[in-house]
């Protein structure tokens, strides 16, 4: 694949993935009970949190602030940022996993970040092969 392609499309997912988790992670920590975007507070019930700040703060910064540092690393041809692309993706699926076992559902949505966040790895492996192999 093109490292043109798999930068746009890197950049694409960083972008769908932080717009989204800056909304979801600022209306957590404005609005703990999680009214402001229709969370049921009985999410969880099976977790160690009492509302939805704490979850808010860690999408936030590890989901919304991360990719648009790694798009920001990305954008400044920073030698390392196909690593950053991998690890957003790495924490995103991490992110994922915490939630499913916390909150014991499952929802259309983590099937669409899920894919998201091995996109995310692909692309950040594919780009670091690019750049060990000049002539892809």
């Amino acid at each position: 694949m093109k490292k043109k392609i798999l930068i746009t499309l890197g950049a694409i997912l960083l972008l769908f993935n932080g717009i989204g988790a800056l909304y979801g992670g600022g209306n957590l920590i404005l609005h703990p009970d999680g009214s402001s975007i229709s969370l049921d507070p009985r999410l969880l019930d099976h977790s160690p949190f009492q509302n939805f700040l704490i979850p808010g703060i860690v999408l936030l910064l590890a989901n919304g602030v991360f990719s648009f540092w790694s798009l920001v690393m990305m954008a400044g041809k920073n030698k390392n940022f196909p690593w950053y692309v991998t690890a957003q993706g790495v924490m995103l699926a991490g992110w994922l996993a915490v939630q499913l076992v916390l909150i014991r559902t499952v929802y259309f949505l983590h099937f669409i970040m899920g894919a998201v966040a091995v996109l995310l790895v692909l692309v950040g492996m594919l780009l670091n092969k690019t750049k060990s192999n000049p002539t892809s």
